[in-house]
């Protein structure tokens, strides 16, 4: 007797397959385990207070809804169980400072013209996707893009929150604001605004907050009542401004419009210290800074004492052929780049420029300038935070420095710690990076708003998936 296959068999595997490929092309929403639990590792809160062994984090959702340890926490019949034993739990980690457009290349000159010359728009968002997913899959969570094209960066950020692409919760500023910034290949790239008044400076403000950006980057050349009018105009619309800032005179020139970010204090050659009254107004006024100290100082003689940084496979594997290629070709001669040609003085005074802020107790989030020359975004988070503890920061507040506060730098308060009510922005690590900060390089499991993007049972969309 044959027997002959039921009509609906057949419109149903065909129905399957149609899901299966649309999971695969990222065009359906990724499968989120209705409970989810890491368990067996030690917890690192975000908060500077001692681990908690043998633990358990359970997740609902996209919500942290229990935190403690095992003896204390019951996982329901049926939750999704990820070991975390032997390793480390802690929050996903935040990148104030990110470039989604560039990769690490060497030269901006040389850069943005390839872009142009090899597919131009489509390209451009190729590179800023590589990007998204290297900094999701090094455990950053949650980043802050300070210097893009304005429609192309608000895409892809409208496409990481929706689910479309892999890579952290975006906050961006679009084209920066500056003076004087010329019309070389990096202004041209990073889209930068260049204004010759105060009042045209807030006018892009009102028009980059209409266009729906999330924070504002000032960049160089401007004036006190220039900070003043983009600060001013910035909260009028609820923005946060981060300054791009050297100079002692800009410094304080930014922390008195009250501009809410002072990035890149005390790095890139500034001859510190600092003023003492500057300090001391910076750390009364609780105003944070981000140093950005590795990005040249530490990376140009790290990548001297072991070139072979440079070849990563992990690189090569996330760029494709064509980018790593490109790359490749601008970093042979990398010490000769025109990125490091103050690099010699920078190196001079590199740990004093951070050390004025550690000695002084000022608010210091983490950020890194990521995709800037050999600055890779899969490792620049853990290379910034490594200078920190290698200066006199504890691990402890280092890694509470990356989650906690830099949740409240960036205005979100949802994220950077493990506890009931948060979202589900969860890493985990092979060892103990309170022994040895450097185990932030080795990250096993990424869980980004209840999603397991890397290690565990990961979800079933393909472009959700680390492995």
């Amino acid at each position: 007797m044959t027997t002959r296959p039921h009509p609906l068999r057949g419109a149903v595997r065909a129905a399957l397959t149609l899901v299966f490929a649309l999971c695969a092309a990222g065009l359906l929403p990724a499968q989120t385990p209705k409970m989810l639990a890491l368990a067996g590792g030690m917890l690192l809160t975000g908060y500077e207070v001692p681990p908690i062994h043998n633990a358990v984090v359970l997740v609902e959702g996209n919500k942290i809804v229990a935190a403690g340890p095992a003896s204390e926490i019951r996982i329901p019949p049926g939750a999704t169980v990820i070991d975390t034993s032997g390793r480390t739990m802690l929050p996903g980690l935040i990148e104030t400072h990110a470039h989604l457009i560039v990769l690490g290349h060497g030269s901006y000159d040389t850069w943005f013209p390839w872009i142009n010359a090899h597919g131009g728009p489509a390209m451009l968002t190729r590179v800023m996707e590589i990007s998204a997913r290297q900094l999701l899959m090094a455990g950053v969570t949650s980043a802050v893009d300070l210097g893009a094209p304005l429609e192309p960066i608000l895409g892809i950020r409208d496409r990481i929150a929706k689910g479309e692409v892999p890579g952290p919760r975006m906050m961006v500023s679009g084209p920066w604001i500056a003076r004087g910034a010329g019309t070389g290949a990096m202004q041209l790239g990073f889209g930068g605004l260049s204004v010759t008044s105060s009042e045209q400076a807030a006018q892009e403000v009102d028009r980059l907050a209409k266009a729906g950006v999330d924070v504002i980057k000032a960049h160089s050349g401007l004036t006190r009542e220039d900070y003043q009018a983009i600060a001013d105009a910035a909260h009028r619309n609820r923005l946060r401004v981060m300054a791009h800032v050297y100079a002692e005179r800009d410094v304080r020139n930014a922390l008195e419009a009250g501009v809410d970010v002072l990035q890149h204090v005390g790095s890139a050659g500034t001859a510190p210290p600092y003023s003492e009254q500057l300090i001391t107004d910076i750390v009364n006024a609780g105003r944070p800074v981000v140093v950005t100290a590795a990005h040249r100082a530490w990376v140009y003689p790290d990548t001297a004492a072991f070139p072979e940084r440079l070849r990563d496979p992990g690189l090569k594997a996330a760029f494709g052929p064509d980018i790593y290629a490109e790359v490749q070709d601008s970093l042979k001669n990398w010490w000769s780049l025109g990125y490091f040609q103050r690099t010699d003085r920078e190196m001079l005074f590199r740990d004093r420029g951070v050390k004025q802020f550690l000695d002084a107790g000022a608010v210091m989030g983490m950020g890194t300038d990521s995709g800037t020359p050999m600055n890779f975004h899969s490792e620049a988070l853990w290379r910034e935070i490594k200078v920190h503890v290698d200066l006199g920061m504890t691990p402890m507040r280092a890694i509470s420095a990356a989650t906690r506060v830099n949740a409240g730098i960036i205005g979100n308060r949802n994220v950077g710690t493990i506890e009931p009510g948060k979202l589900a922005d969860i890493i985990v690590v092979d060892g103990n990076p309170l022994f040895d900060i450097v185990a932030l390089s080795r990250v096993q499991t990424v869980v980004k708003d209840g999603v397991v993007y890397k290690g565990g049972p990961a979800a079933a969309r393909g472009a959700a998936s680390g492995q």
